[in-house]
């Protein structure tokens, strides 16, 4: 045995080392009052986010009407909609019936597979309005403007709408649980970028003053990486504790000031876990590019110049994030919840928004299986580039022309 220890425990030695030095030093203590900024920034994106969703997911007005009726009411609409512009919602057929067919526009309505506000049934001259309370009354009046012009009767006589309310539908839970999808996102955004840094900044520190040198040597570089990352993470738990508090103190004081967000798909608990489990792996994943980088720069020029491209192709990832959590079930969607870094992103707006849990699990070891890689990968770079350590390849001695035309001895 030669008694050197495990990449595990050597790991845990260098993760407790960096968590004590860089918790009870004084800068630290400054880090925490960061989030100011960011948290405003935070709140002036979720405006215009806010803004360009209402704008993207427009509610639609389902039909579901006989053949001629919907053909009829199909005409009204394109005939009215440059006189009435954005009052008048725009019109989805939902099923195309046969004479006396049955059709459950409730059952319909609630459906999750359903993405209408409400539902227009009946006839042009007697319409039926299902949907919720605050739909039929917004909804009621160019409803029968559009009857009326289907049946190319004068404005004096409008056809009078029936109304069948629900408790919800589908596309008002939908909208509900994207405010919640997205605010998660961009706090894990914010939150990741905030404290990612830490990492770079504390391996270039150790490389100027030789200290990485010195635990190269004695144990091995992948459990320098690995420990490093987990103190890290371990303080931005520490972080995130003191700024929940200071949040919780703020909501308490504010009381209902503050906004309400909508249920989770899998349930506040569930979704908080995951939330948990998710910026860890974002945390990881960023961070094990930023130990790359550290390992490549010598000074804060070169840091600056070499993080740089990791921290746009973050913003990319995010907005990629933020597009694939409007298209659920999509192709851009999978993907985003396949590429590593846009992962944790999409995944917990997933989590907001469809109640399945197996898919965590899955998106969760690949994620894991993927942050080994990228941290095996920076330290073998670290090792071949900067501590010029591994098998030394012996190139063979270059011979002359004359050298090769004379005969060798024997």
């Amino acid at each position: 045995m030669s008694g050197r220890l495990s990449t595990m425990a050597a790991a845990l030695v260098v993760a407790r080392r960096d968590f004590g030095a860089i918790l009870f030093s004084r800068s630290f203590l400054f880090f925490l009052l960061g989030p100011l900024f960011p948290v405003l920034v935070g709140a002036m994106a979720g405006g215009v986010g806010q803004r360009v969703q209402q704008s993207a997911d427009t509610p639609q007005l389902g039909i579901a009407m006989e053949e001629q009726h919907v053909d009829a009411m199909l005409a009204a609409h394109k005939a009215l909609a440059h006189r009435l512009g954005d009052a008048l919602p725009d019109l989805t057929v939902v099923r195309t019936l046969k004479p006396g067919d049955a059709f459950d526009a409730q059952a319909a309505l609630t459906s999750r597979r359903a993405r209408v506000a409400a539902i227009l049934g009946g006839t042009p001259s007697e319409p039926i309005l299902t949907g919720t309370q605050a739909r039929v009354a917004q909804w009621q009046g160019p409803v029968s403007m559009l009857a009326a012009h289907a049946l190319g009767k004068s404005p004096q006589n409008y056809p009078e709408v029936s109304l069948s309310g629900v408790a919800t539908s589908s596309a008002g839970e939908r909208r509900s649980r994207l405010l919640t999808a997205q605010a998660s996102q961009t706090l894990l955004f914010l939150l990741t970028m905030l404290l990612a840094g830490m990492v770079l900044s504390n391996l270039v520190e150790e490389k100027g003053n030789k200290v990485i040198e010195i635990l190269a040597a004695a144990i091995p570089m992948d459990a320098v990486f690995f420990g490093k990352l987990f103190a890290m993470l371990a303080i931005s738990f520490v972080g995130i504790a003191v700024w929940a508090t200071a949040g919780l103190g703020l909501s308490v004081v504010a009381g209902s000031a503050l906004p309400d967000l909508p249920p989770p798909a899998v349930g506040w608990p569930i979704f908080l876990a995951l939330g948990i489990a998710y910026f860890s792996m974002a945390y990881l994943l960023l961070g094990s590019i930023f130990l790359a980088v550290g390992s490549m720069a010598s000074t804060v020029r070169e840091v600056q110049t070499l993080s740089m491209p990791a921290t746009m192709m973050q913003l990319m990832v995010f907005f990629l994030a933020s597009y694939a959590m409007t298209q659920p079930g999509s192709p851009v969607e999978i993907l985003a919840a396949i590429f590593p870094f846009s992962s944790p992103f999409a995944m917990l707006a997933r989590a907001a928004q469809d109640p399945a849990l197996w898919t965590h699990g899955a998106a969760l070891g690949w994620q894991v299986l993927c942050v080994v890689v990228l941290v095996r990968a920076g330290a073998r770079m670290f090792r071949t580039r900067v501590m010029k350590s591994g098998p030394a390849r012996v190139k063979p001695a270059k011979r002359g022309l004359f050298a090769r035309l004379r005969p060798a001895r024997a």
